[in-house]
């Protein structure tokens, strides 16, 4: 399996390349911006993008979605709940920001236990609503993409439209920290994390 993370964007997101050794077969997970730079790590890890995916619909986990596909052909996968968030600039928070960015609709919507097939890496779908409507972890193997649910010591935002932040603790507690304590979090900002840690330091999840 082979992990790569980017920073991009102004507020440094995590986009993340996941891939299969085997087939090489590529997701990019949340291209938040930069999408050059994003596709030069994408030809020097010689992988082929099958799939974009969302963990959630903010602005700076989608704006380079639409360049990213069109350069790669990648079909773009995102929670149901949050579907809209890519076509709706108000609701993806760019019109606040002046970027103004609205996508085509998603090529596949995803729910609560799907299975994303990636060459032979199974990518689960976790729902864990509370930052937006939509929000969703990725599971494969023995690591977690997070993103703006649970980060080192911190959690996800809940005072934007959408957000929850009662229903964000209850699913970070019953759906993240009963998973293997050595499960590997890969968050949408800062650095990677292990679950243990969390379950024991994390201060917004005592």
């Amino acid at each position: 399996m082979i992990i790569e993370v980017l920073p991009v964007g102004q507020l440094d997101a995590n986009c993340y390349i996941l891939a299969c050794e085997e087939t090489r077969e590529a997701a990019i997970i949340d291209p938040g911006g930069d999408a050059g730079d994003i596709l030069d790590l994408v030809k020097r890890l010689d992988v082929k993008p099958k799939y974009i995916i969302c963990t959630h619909g903010h602005v700076d986990h989608i704006a380079a979605v639409g360049q990213v596909k069109e350069s790669t052909s990648a079909q773009v996968l995102i929670h149901k709940d949050d579907a809209d968030m890519l076509t709706n600039p108000e609701k993806n928070l760019s019109v606040f920001v002046g970027q103004n960015v609205s996508l085509e609709p998603a090529d596949k919507l995803l729910s609560e236990g799907d299975v994303i097939k990636l060459g032979n890496l199974e990518l689960e779908v976790i729902s864990v609503p509370g930052h937006t409507r939509g929000g969703i972890c990725i599971k494969v193997k023995d690591v977690v993409f997070t993103g703006d649910t649970l980060f080192a010591g911190s959690i996800g935002r809940s005072d934007f439209p959408g957000g929850n932040h009662s229903e964000l603790v209850r699913g970070i507690k019953e759906k993240l920290l009963t998973l293997p304590g050595q499960t590997r979090v890969y968050p949408g900002h800062g650095p990677d994390t292990l679950i243990e840690q969390e379950e024991r330091h994390n201060p917004f999840i005592q």
